[in-house]
């Protein structure tokens, strides 16, 4: 088999770096489908030649094969996934539905969306990938063009703004209105929120229902960070808020692992939990059960979550269509980090 010059094999990665053209301009060449102009083509068609590459996966595909395989690819930090609990669960639950059909799961942690789509176009161009999973949506999302383009079968783990892309997702609103209407009838009135990326749709959608839900009480929203949701980011976030003048006496975090550095600030500034300051994750896991106090949390079943993700999936790639759903709604499972404010700042 010929070799790229660093003695790989070649790829279509490689002969669109050698052409300086994309990924999808490659695909469409070889495959003879239109998008490229005659004298892009040839040239791509003779770098492909000069290299050595042979379309194999492709063409075991286009005579009904399958790859057997699905693809997720994150655009987070790799350290992120292995801190926070949110992704392997739902991981777990992909893989729970995905193994018993003996398929397997293609995982890529890329730095953004750019590379995301690179990746999505590589697979679906070399047929790794029968199907994707999509997460952490944007409202303005460009991987959902390329989707569409490439006519790959997805299916998205959280709402989609806008567009037909089958989603399996969460309840969003009713779970941040619980959280409040809890805090409210403590007596709190003066709540923070520590919010995930700003770019999320999710997190859009979570600050909303959580102006939205003071609103009703006839509060202000005033006290809302947004973050990368790394540990770093909520204690750096937990100690704005606490340095405040007029300080919250509640603060709900988006995921467990803020909210568990948020306690361990609170502890360092002599900050009373729960007496002074009540703390709410976003998420339940070990991390909110082993600490001290132990954390109130939003607990739901994420296993379920990344499995029924894989079941819409699979049904997508062999039907052409899978119907969207709402997940069950999550529970607020109170615990030590919770109570009565001792006095109520501002």
């Amino acid at each position: 088999m010929p070799m790229n010059p660093d003695g790989r094999r070649p790829t279509i990665a490689s002969i669109a770096a050698r052409a300086g053209v994309s990924i999808g301009a490659v695909s469409y060449a070889l495959n003879g489908r239109p998008g490229v102009s005659p004298q892009t083509r040839r040239r791509i068609i003779d770098i492909a030649n000069d290299l050595g590459w042979r379309p194999s996966v492709a063409a075991r595909s286009m005579v009904g094969s399958r790859a057997h395989s699905v693809g997720l690819i994150l655009a987070r930090p790799a350290d992120t996934l292995g801190a926070e609990p949110f992704f392997m669960r739902f991981i777990a639950g992909l893989e729970r539905e995905l193994s018993a059909r003996r398929i397997a799961l293609l995982l890529q942690i890329v730095e953004d969306h750019a590379a995301a789509i690179e990746a999505m176009r590589l697979w679906w161009a070399e047929r790794r990938v029968d199907g994707m999973v999509v997460t952490d949506l944007w409202d303005r999302d460009e991987r959902l063009a390329v989707i569409a383009e490439l006519g790959l079968p997805a299916v998205a783990a959280g709402r989609v703004p806008g567009g037909d892309l089958p989603s399996v997702s969460t309840d969003d609103e009713a779970a941040v209105a619980a959280v409040v209407d809890y805090l409210v009838a403590l007596g709190h009135r003066r709540i923070a929120r520590v919010a995930g990326l700003p770019v999320l749709n999710h997190t859009r959608v979570r600050i909303a229902a959580f102006t939205g839900a003071m609103r009703e009480h006839g509060l202000p929203a005033r006290d809302i960070l947004t973050t990368d949701y790394t540990w770093e980011e909520g204690a750096r976030a937990t100690r704005t808020l606490l340095s405040r003048r007029t300080r919250p006496t509640a603060i709900i975090f988006d995921n467990d692992l803020m909210a568990v550095a948020a306690l361990n600030v609170a502890q360092e500034m002599g900050v009373a939990v729960p007496g002074e300051l009540s703390i709410v994750a976003g998420d339940d896991s070990q991390l909110c059960a082993l600490v001290h106090p132990a954390l109130t949390a939003l607990a739901w079943d994420i296993q379920a979550y990344g499995a029924h993700t894989a079941r819409a999936l699979l049904q997508r790639i062999d039907d052409g269509h899978a119907p969207s759903r709402r997940e069950q709604p999550a529970t607020l499972v109170v615990r030590g980090s919770t109570a009565a404010p001792v006095r109520v700042a501002g």
